[in-house]
């Protein structure tokens, strides 16, 4: 994991800032460094938004929607409300487990609900694993045995990829492991790599090459003919009714049997594995009164109900370019 603290020059939160990281840190690996930001275009290309801005493998999981690169001076909401020149400690180390932080950017949406693709995307860090120490070569590998065979494979088959990088096999798989880029049962093998899940789940995908996969949730199915390049027919059920919803892919373009069918999108507060947190809670529901009502039935799990085209646009954002070099 590398995380960046971009700053301006006399920044008086440049050190703080670093000081909040590694506090949050509380011992675990990272590569961190400090950059100097000098002028705007350099703020754009690297993602600054203020400063402080700390990067977390490339990515703000602290922007606010619409934010502008800028070099101005940020601030930080804290979950009570109070404004500081850093992230709250507790929301920084949410960020770096994968979790959605409560903490929020001054001048943010007030709005409880998390967003989407924080929810679905390790805190707006993405799914894509990092390029280095040969954890993208077998996370992809593993992805694409998932939609070749509908099944997981295991450590021996992705020896010789991890070879390659120097690696042990189950050391990299447990490595994806921790950074929730994938989860494992008692006896280590792969249970889930997300999008695909090897066990059934509420959600059945068949692909263009016939092979049915099972996905975790429903962002997840809605991400796979995206990352495949492959036409593929949804298979769901809605919990509340238990009716049938089809979500059928063709060329791009996605319909939607009933056509008033919606996704909820929540979380369960504490972080922790996506699979634990809010796998269960993305769900597809035949309309959003049945959305509503089983939120009703399911107070600790906050969230929103997102309709057909930002269900899709968060599946294609999330999971297109996981398989990308």
């Amino acid at each position: 994991m590398r995380i960046t603290v971009l700053t301006v020059a006399d920044c008086p939160n440049g050190q703080p800032a670093l000081e909040t990281v590694t506090a949050a840190l509380d011992g675990r690996q990272a590569q961190v460094e400090l950059v100097e930001v000098t002028d705007e275009a350099e703020a754009a290309r690297l993602g600054m938004y203020g400063s402080p801005t700390i990067l977390i493998d490339s990515t703000d999981p602290f922007a606010p929607p619409g934010a502008v690169p800028s070099l101005s001076c940020r601030l930080y909401r804290d979950a009570d409300g109070t404004v500081s020149g850093v992230p709250d400690e507790s929301a920084l180390r949410q960020a770096l487990a994968g979790a959605t932080p409560q903490a929020r950017n001054a001048g943010a949406s007030d709005c409880c609900t998390p967003q989407p693709l924080d929810v679905v995307g390790r805190a707006g860090r993405g799914r894509r694993a990092p390029a280095e120490n040969g954890l993208r070569a077998v996370h992809q590998q593993i992805l694409r045995h998932f939609a070749a065979t509908g099944a997981a494979p295991d450590a021996q088959m992705l020896q010789p990829l991890a070879a390659g990088a120097g690696r042990n096999a189950t050391e990299v798989i447990t490595e994806l492991a921790d950074e929730d880029f994938l989860t494992l049962d008692e006896t280590g093998n792969i249970r889930a790599a997300y999008p695909f899940s090897a066990a059934p789940t509420r959600h059945r995908v068949r692909l263009e090459s016939g092979v049915e996969v099972w996905s975790m949730c429903a962002i997840d199915a809605l991400g796979i003919p995206a990352m495949l390049g492959q036409d593929a027919v949804i298979s769901s059920a809605d919990p509340v009714s238990g009716d049938p919803i089809t979500v059928t892919s063709s060329t791009g373009t996605m319909w939607w049997e009933p056509a008033t069918a919606v996704v909820f999108v929540g979380q369960r507060p504490g972080g922790g594995p996506a699979a634990s947190a809010c796998c269960d809670a993305l769900n597809f529901f035949t309309d959003a009164t049945n959305a509503r009502a089983w939120t009703s039935q399911h107070p600790d799990v906050p969230g929103q109900v997102v309709d057909q085209p930002t269900a899709e646009r968060v599946g294609r954002q999330t999971f297109g370019p996981l398989l990308a070099p």
